[in-house]
């Protein structure tokens, strides 16, 4: 299915496109086929030039088609002045099976009109899926291609996230110009959404919550100046806060005005001119993944603080005119959670886990993929594993480290499984758009949304393609919905 060479390629594409040296001149209707020669050309073609031609090509193909990638910036700022609101936008991460799952996120989207949803990757999830932004920029492009979608995409880094103990330590230097790649890496190939995670250096020992907050401030302000001199030109890109942890301490107002006035004062000693957060992340009482049992099942009788989560939203528009509060770690809450967000004015929601869950835990697929798998984290990541973890937490919150390793062959599962899953995964993304209120968003994205020009040339995807990931990377721990 791979093209072989970057000759091969360009000849399988002349009957519909003509590639010149600078651009992609589409003439004719795309086989499904060749969209998906394209894509797995993307992800696994043999080396640099090849890999990186099909994502640059990939790209024109979906430009000519209507598809291009975006900001949801306008929106948001739009969100905060009260023109525009009633629903969740469900930011989903993709990690499993990235090109099916893509797919299944936009037959959705195109059967509810739906145009206000983001898909995203963490940092942490970078490394253990080994997708790195330019791979993972042309494979949604092309799921989208390959469903007919058309309208802008959001693309968005997130939890572009501070290691605590190494800003501690020795490392701090390199842990912040690590990032700073990352951020750079990112914008470069199309991720115009960026939610900056500090939250990681909120000190809650500190005698008051300014105190507790200041690091996060400065360093949320540093970041955010720092995508400002790197976004292209045509794009103001979405910038995200967080003030608490996933997983800890729940957030507050008081925290959330600490955060604005600290975040604000120190963004402005920066440049008058420079353009805030659009949204603020915050802590309600989920964690990522969901909270374990020791059978390894995700526990269902989660409350969140719905009250906290609706006065976050309503002070982060009417003080600051923010889109809202964010909702993170929220995919493992049961299916009657999910009508509350929007009903609390949360502007975004962040989702991940159970669809790598639907995968693993899916009936078609194959036992013995599953056992290898498992067998490969007992094996290595057994960094993953805590002190009083049963063995199935362990493999619970371990297996995601398997994805990468084992990418190749869930993508190539025979056809009929791969469609068994995309098929419960779009049933699942239809009934999270319908619960978040998002169909029918497509007329309002229009309205408020200026999808970029900008395109990477064929140099900087090829030399993208040659980027690895390391083994740093493939063990990191970080956050994750």
């Amino acid at each position: 299915m791979t093209f072989t060479s970057s000759k091969e390629l360009t000849d399988a594409i002349k009957p519909v496109a003509t590639v010149l040296t600078d651009r992609v001149t589409v003439s004719g209707s795309l086989s499904t086929d060749l969209i998906d020669r394209l894509a797995h050309t993307a992800a696994f073609g043999a080396d640099a030039e090849v890999k990186g031609t099909a994502r640059w090509v990939l790209q024109h193909l979906a430009a000519a088609a209507g598809i291009r990638l975006a900001s949801i910036h306008d929106l948001y700022i739009a969100m905060g002045r009260g023109e525009a609101g009633g629903f969740t936008v469900p930011a989903i991460n993709v990690r499993a099976m990235a090109y099916d799952t893509g797919r299944a996120v936009f037959r959705a989207a195109k059967q509810l009109d739906a145009g206000a949803f983001i898909l995203e990757i963490a940092r942490s999830e970078i490394g253990y899926t080994e997708q790195r932004p330019h791979e993972y920029a042309a494979v949604m492009m092309a799921a989208a291609l390959r469903e007919r979608f058309a309208g802008p995409i959001f693309l968005q880094g997130d939890h572009v996230q501070v290691n605590a103990k190494k800003f501690a330590g020795a490392d701090r230097d390199t842990e912040l110009e690590t990032l700073r790649g990352l951020i750079r890496e990112e914008i470069a190939a199309g991720f115009y959404n960026l939610d900056i995670d500090t939250s990681t250096l909120v000190d809650l020992d500190k005698a008051t919550i300014d105190e507790q907050q200041a690091v996060n401030c400065a360093l949320a302000a540093d970041f955010t100046a720092f995508i400002r001199h790197h976004e292209p030109a045509d794009v103001t890109i979405s910038v995200g806060g967080e003030i608490g942890e996933v997983g800890g301490k729940n957030s507050d107002v008081h925290e959330l005005r600490a955060f604005m006035k600290g975040y604000q004062a120190a963004l402005a000693a920066k440049g008058a001119a420079l353009t805030g957060i659009s949204k603020i992340s915050v802590q309600t009482g989920t964690a990522h993944g969901g909270f374990v049992g020791a059978d390894g099942k995700v526990r269902t009788d989660i409350k969140i603080d719905l009250e906290t989560l609706r006065e976050l939203s309503r002070v982060a528009r009417d003080e600051y005119g923010l889109a809202g509060a964010v909702q993170h770690g929220a995919s493992t809450l049961p299916a009657d959670a999910f009508d509350a967000f929007p009903e609390a004015g949360a502007c975004e929601i962040h989702l991940a886990t159970n669809f790598q869950n639907m995968v693993y835990d899916h009936p078609r697929l194959p036992a013995a993929l599953r056992d290898e798998m498992y067998a490969w984290v007992r094996a290595h990541a057994q960094e993953e594993r805590k002190p009083k973890d049963t063995e199935e937490q362990f493999i619970y919150k371990a297996r995601k480290k398997a994805i990468g390793p084992f990418k190749r062959q869930i993508w190539e599962l025979p056809e009929d499984i791969r469609a068994a899953l995309g098929q419960a995964l779009e049933d699942q993304f239809t009934f999270l758009m319908t619960k978040l209120r998002v169909g029918g968003t497509a007329s309002v994205v229009q309205r408020f949304v200026t999808a970029a020009d900008t395109i990477p040339t064929r140099e900087t995807a090829v030399l993208a393609a040659g980027g690895k990931i390391t083994a740093a990377e493939q063990k990191a721990e970080g956050l994750a919905d």
